[in-house]
């Protein structure tokens, strides 16, 4: 038998490195125990890790020896856990399943794999430190709230990975899983606002759901809050300064994005974009002063509604199969010609596809002054959409703050295309 390499050894240590770290949360974690109620403390934790290397370690070599270490292992943990539980009248399976997870993370650094089995247990490092707040969560949830997330799960990890992405339907231009896409985005960044004011308040959380979900889609997340506005669920200028700032953060996104993949057409973009982004900016905060003066954040008597809505997405999804079609059938009829418009169209849904299509075109298709004017007709296409879906679902009354905020940030990017061109 040869002896164990460098790499071995640093296996093996890295095994026991992780079986300590789950250690000393475990025994951290039941610190206040009386002696002998403890299934497994700090030293065997890193025990299980040391044995789950060695295992890891000796699987080329003996195979048979490494699954015997591994299945003595696992039996230590089921004979700890049914000792611990005897006689009581609560049972916990976690530090036995700690254990078996510590015998695992070591085994896989046996194996060389080390970033997957760190991950390991750095994750359940994490999730076992979170225990007083998983339970103080759970206290809080109600009922309706547990069936939103069971929708939300339903729609998004068992709907779409089961639809196809090929293309159907007029010129091939749909592809259900991106269609379905957009509705698991509406549907999550309302739920994600949902659960940021329940945490940080109606106020923050509105405004950090807004600017975090539009660095992903804009358009989702106006979606998102006009079907808020439209229930009345919110402060109307709460929700109108979200929609504002999720515009600002559009104008952002896209300039960083050009920057990455249409590197060529960054100076005169980020021109005629940043008068958009800095107008959006004010009109966000012009927004929140006005709500400063309009009283609480959620009227008297008005609860925070349940976040699971499909309307708005659905209503966005069919949205984005019409101007899908109508982007292919241009390019159909008028072919390169038509590339600007067909950039717009397909950009007025999503900004990026237009971005990521002008940086895929090869060199000297098109002038950096060219471009430039080019990316910025999706920008305004899109923020005209977004401004007639928040209108069509939330009505002028509720939206009209957050539509003219969009609507003023157009006047700024026509202005320097008026000026730069």
């Amino acid at each position: 038998m040869q002896a164990l390499d460098y790499h071995e050894l640093t296996a093996i240590g890295l095994a026991l490195a992780l079986g300590l770290l789950i250690g000393v949360q475990r025994g951290w974690a039941s610190r206040d125990g009386k002696p002998g109620s403890r299934f497994a403390g700090i030293r065997t934790y890193a025990l299980f890790g040391l044995l789950g290397g060695i295992a890891g370690a000796l699987q080329l070599r003996a195979a048979g020896f490494a699954t015997v270490l591994l299945a003595a292992g696992a039996v230590l943990v089921v004979l700890g856990y049914w000792r611990s539980t005897k006689g009581r009248a609560s049972i916990s399976g976690t530090a036995s399943l700690t254990g078996l997870i510590a015998l695992a993370a070591g085994f896989l650094a046996g194996s060389g794999e080390y970033a997957l089995a760190s991950a390991m247990a750095g994750s359940t490092v994490l999730v076992l430190s979170q225990r007083s707040r998983w339970h103080h969560w759970l206290s809080h949830v109600e009922e309706a709230e547990m069936v939103a997330i069971a929708r939300f799960a339903l729609i998004a990890l068992v709907i779409l990975p089961l639809l196809p992405n090929d293309p159907i339907g007029p010129y091939g231009a749909w592809k259900p899983r991106q269609l379905w896409l957009v509705v698991v985005l509406v549907s999550g960044f309302s739920f994600a606002g949902y659960a940021a004011v329940r945490l940080l308040g109606p106020a923050r959380g509105v405004l950090a759901t807004a600017a975090a979900g539009s660095m992903v889609s804009s358009t989702a997340v106006t979606a998102s809050l006009a079907g808020k506005l439209r229930d009345g669920s919110g402060n109307t200028m709460l929700l109108n300064a979200g929609v504002a700032l999720a515009s600002a953060t559009m104008f952002l996104r896209v300039t960083l994005l050009t920057a990455a993949l249409a590197t060529f057409a960054l100076p005169g973009f980020a021109t005629l974009a940043m008068p958009g982004m800095v107008v959006s900016f004010a009109a966000c905060w012009l927004i929140l002063r006005r709500r400063g003066d309009g009283g609480p954040a959620y009227e008297d008597g008005m609860k925070l509604r349940n976040p699971f809505d499909l309307g708005p997405a659905l209503l966005l999804m069919l949205l984005t199969m019409a101007l899908t079609v109508a982007a292919r059938w241009v390019l159909q009829r008028y072919g390169d010609s038509g590339l600007a418009t067909v950039l717009a169209i397909s950009g007025s849904v999503d900004v990026d596809s237009a971005i990521i299509t002008m940086g895929n075109l090869p060199a000297g298709t098109l002038t950096a002054r060219v471009a430039a004017l080019v990316l910025a007709l999706p920008v305004t296409l899109n923020t005209l959409f977004k401004t007639a879906t928040l209108i069509s679902i939330a009505g002028w009354r509720k939206s009209w703050p957050g539509a003219s905020a969009m609507l003023a940030s157009l006047v700024a990017l026509g202005g320097g295309v008026l000026t730069v061109y």
